[in-house]
């Protein structure tokens, strides 16, 4: 054996250590001119590195100012309410009549298959993160803060239109069983204007409704329990005596070819419905907006998630299938379908329990929207994305009572002076997108490498410099030098890297040798961010062309068919890369299956369905997201506790390490106030290791 290759056996020496103020590394192969250009654009690159930053999550994520008091059951109950409200009453005729016909039990179903597709996702994050703030919460955690924000302010949006939709329609319904007396005495004896966009009357008993669930809900989260618990029981009574005395009455034959058939109007008929019937389902992120609150979210969120979908799912299917077989499906009446079936049966005392039903079943949903909003102002405010003044928790309530009581005045203001119907348009846009980001972010999470605790600023190299390889592998836990004597201990060190280099976000070791070349370069994650991004724009193309192409741009079938085919091929080939990347597998909490395929599957659905809101829905919706930038650039940027957490100062340890090959090389490590060893990141001194390894 030569003198050279015997030093290369050899174990590296420890020549000196400092502790202190430590200057960080220029980067690998840069000399200083090129470190002093890279400077001249740190600014803007620092800049877009403040927009994307990901939330650090404590290491107990159970710690909270919160009161952890809700159970499983609490929890389905919260899902139920918030998914079984006036759409149970209102929508199961309007889709009956107007779009599907007896088919619309299928379009339920459909609906009730796609919504478990994003339940899924929430679902697991709820798992993970038992932090309330839902959609923003998961956002900030795998996309970056300015997304997050903006989704935030986005479900704020959703919950306080919901909310306000939900009184409208309490109030409505209310005022329809005493013949709209108080409709008439509002416009006749208090005030009445004709304004585009605006009720024809101020809805003074919908701002009322609003107003008493407010201050019960600011009573504290065991009160707005119980509350839905009552709610909750007396509306699923309600629906039990619907389904037994309407399969009472059922009568087949308007099932038949006399009265229109089974699906008079298709399957594009059973398709139009389902997109329709999709948002009944809205509603069960409550579930994922409680975790902070819930006893044991690992398990609880999980099993109530799925408990909810299916009884609300069971009760819509069951009600319309009911609905349809008692009276003929085109002779429903739209606005009280179920009232009116049991009237025409002639059992008019059974529209006074239906009603009782449905003014339960919007109770719920309303406390459920009230019970959401304040929670994800005061996760954006806890984080300083929001105003500091919504992070408050009163001390005996331990609920967020700023936030509540602001959210719920602008709540009742809402439904006090606008339309029902421009309300509604406006909430699907929020949910879709909500969905949608969340999906996403369940595939960017699972294959996002694990953080080394407390570095979250600095993410793992998934490509560690070969000198930093070597100066670690060889290194025991004990921290003490291990010498390698003969040649086959080298190999297995060799070999044991190979194998660990296949972590979470990296290409599968079987496919190396096909992609290697193409994609093993790339920083572990940084693929599938990339991927998420392009099956997005893929989807919103393919969307487009598909609902606007023939009728809006008027395209030749052949560029309609080509344009179709481009998108559909770039969506797969996403997924796809997408697959051959190793992902995260966790057993301790409940995992969405057949990732990436269910989130991706979500995704398209849900820009499927924004792409059939109106165009004013949008520019509304795009004008609310411009009010948030303000916001975010006008205050959250500044106040967030992420970017103050890295201008916090750090104590540095440097050790120099000499490898067997000669090189110097420089380990920098944080220094924790308990003495402990944080991070790492090296710099290789002196690279040229065969020309000036004698100097050492």
């Amino acid at each position: 054996m030569t003198e050279r290759e015997h030093a290369r056996l050899a174990p590296p020496t420890v020549v000196g250590s400092s502790v202190g103020a430590v200057r960080p590394p220029s980067p690998a192969g840069l000399s200083d001119s090129g470190a002093m250009a890279t400077r001249g654009c740190t600014p803007a690159v620092h800049f877009c590195q403040k927009l994307n930053r990901l939330k650090t999550l404590d290491e107990d994520m159970m710690a909270t100012s919160l009161k952890r008091c809700l159970s499983t059951l609490d929890l389905t109950l919260l899902g139920v309410g918030g998914m079984v409200g006036s759409g149970l009453y209102v929508l199961t005729g309007t889709v009956a009549k107007d779009l599907v016909g007896p088919a619309v039990v299928i379009s339920f179903l459909l609906a009730g298959i796609a919504s478990l597709l994003a339940a899924f996702c929430y679902a697991e994050f709820g798992a993970r993160i038992p932090k309330t703030g839902s959609a923003y919460m998961f956002t900030y955690v795998s996309m970056g803060e300015i997304w997050a924000f903006l989704i935030g302010w986005d479900v704020i949006l959703e919950n306080m239109i919901g909310g306000a939709a939900v009184a409208r329609a309490w109030s409505g319904y209310l005022d329809s069983i005493f013949n709209h007396r108080i409709q008439n005495f509002t416009e006749t004896h208090i005030l009445q204007w004709n304004t585009p966009f605006l009720a024809h009357y101020p809805d003074i008993l919908a701002a009322g409704i609003v107003i008493v669930a407010t201050l019960f809900v600011s009573f504290g989260v065991q009160v707005s329990s119980y509350l839905n618990h009552i709610f909750s029981v007396i509306s699923l009574c309600v629906i039990v005596f619907i389904l037994v005395f309407g399969f009472i009455l059922a009568d087949p034959v308007n099932w038949s070819q006399k009265e229109g058939g089974f699906a008079p109007f298709g399957i594009s008929g059973i398709l139009s419905g389902s997109a329709t019937c999709f948002f009944a389902f809205v509603g069960f992120d409550v579930i994922a907006s409680s975790t902070e609150e819930t006893k044991n979210p690992q398990k609880a969120v999980p099993i109530a998630t799925a408990i909810a979908l299916c009884l609300a799912a069971t009760a819509y299917i069951l009600v319309s299938t009911v609905l349809t077989l008692m009276v003929p499906w085109h002779t429903l009446d739209a606005k009280s379908a179920l009232a009116d079936a049991f009237f025409r049966r002639g059992y008019s005392w059974a529209g006074i329990v239906v009603a009782l039903g449905s003014i339960c079943g919007m109770n719920t949903v309303l406390l459920s929207n009230l019970f959401s909003l304040p929670r994800i102002v005061y996760a954006m405010a806890e984080d300083g994305l929001f105003f500091s003044v919504f992070a408050r928790i009163n001390p005996v309530t331990k609920v967020p009572v700023n936030a509540i009581l602001t959210f719920g005045v602008l709540m009742a203001l809402l439904s006090l002076i606008f339309d029902l119907e421009a309300l509604v348009q406006f909430l699907s846009i929020g949910t879709l997108l909500a969905y949608t980001f969340v999906a996403a972010s369940i595939i960017v999470l699972r294959y996002q490498p694990e953080k080394a605790k407390g570095a979250a600023s600095t993410s793992p190299n998934p490509n560690p410099d070969p000198a930093l390889t070597e100066s670690q592998t060889i290194m025991e836990d004990s921290g003490e030098l291990k010498q390698y004597e003969s040649f086959s201990d080298k190999l297995q060190l060799v070999d044991m890297q190979t194998r660990e280099r296949r972590g979470v976000g990296q290409m599968k070791a079987c496919l190396e040798p096909y992609l290697g070349r193409l994609l093993g370069g790339f920083e572990a994650g940084k693929v599938v961010a990339f991927c998420v991004t392009a099956m997005i724009a893929s989807s919103v193309s393919f969307c487009a062309v598909l609902e606007f192409g023939i009728k809006q741009l008027h395209l030749p079938v052949w560029s309609f068919a080509l344009l179709l085919l481009i998108f559909s091929l770039a969506y797969v080939l996403s997924l796809a890369l997408i697959w051959v990347h190793e992902q995260r597998s966790n057993s301790k909490t409940f995992q969405v299956p057949l990732v990436p395929l269910t989130p991706a599957a979500s995704i398209l659905f849900n820009v499927f369905l924004m792409m059939k809101l109106s165009k004013l829905t949008w520019l509304r919706f795009i004008v609310w997201l411009i009010i948030g930038l303000f916001v975010y650039f006008g205050y959250g940027v500044w106040h967030s506790k992420e970017g103050m957490k890295e201008l916090q100062p750090t104590d540095m340890a440097a050790r120099y390490v000499v490898l067997p090959s000669g090189s110097l090389v420089e380990t920098v490590q944080s220094v924790q106030p308990n003495g402990q060893v944080d991070s790492t990141h090296h710099d290789d001194l002196f690279p040229d290791t065969e020309e000036r390894g004698g100097e050492r």
